[in-house]
Order: C-alpha cells, then sequence, then structure tokens
C-alpha cells in the first residue's frame, strides 16, 4: 500500500447557502466512498497564500490549487479511479493525483 495526494484545483464556489450545503454533502457522499483508504481527509486552502522562489516571496499561491486529501491505494492507477468521483470535477476543476514516497 502506498500513500497518494490530490490536490485540488479549480472548480465553482456554491453561490448560496443551500447550493454550499448541497455541495458539503456531495463532499461527505464521495469521502464515504473512499471509506478507509482515507488517511487525512485535508482541508480547503484559504486566500492567504504565498509563493517563494528564489527571488524572495510574493503574494498569492502561483498553481492554484485548493485543498488537498491524503490517501492509501494499491498503485497510482488505484489512487486515480477513487479520485473519480470527486466533487470539484462537477464544478469544472480537476485532481492532481501524486505519490507520496516514503523517506
Amino acid at each position: 500500500m502506498a500513500k497518494f495526494v490530490f490536490l485540488y484545483t479549480g472548480g465553482q464556489m456554491a453561490a448560496t447557502p443551500e447550493a454550499q450545503a448541497e455541495a458539503m454533502q456531495a463532499w461527505g457522499a464521495w469521502f464515504g466512498t473512499l471509506g478507509d483508504a482515507v488517511t487525512d481527509p485535508g482541508n480547503p486552502f484559504g486566500p492567504a497564500a504565498a509563493t517563494l522562489g528564489n527571488g524572495g516571496a510574493s503574494a498569492g499561491g502561483a498553481s492554484g490549487i485548493g485543498g488537498y486529501t491524503i490517501i492509501n491505494a494499491e498503485s497510482l492507477d488505484d489512487a486515480t479511479s477513487l479520485a473519480k468521483g470527486c466533487p470539484v470535477l462537477v464544478g469544472g476543476g480537476s485532481v492532481e493525483v501524486y505519490e507520496a514516497l516514503p523517506m
């Protein structure tokens, strides 16, 4: 079993409180389908961000990543398959899947 990180980008924030509640239900339902694979459900990222490069820091995150989740899966293909039901995809966003290598 290996650890994989889902990084969420894009998508749309629901406009009304009702739509936000519906979106949270969709996320909860999706996490339910992942079961024990989830090792850290993660969190969304807030607007406070900085990008650090050789020339120093600048305000804002360059990548546009909006949050993360860490899961266990047998392979990259398995992890990618688990990501296919992610609610961010419905809102036009994407999920990047990376293997987290043990150190």
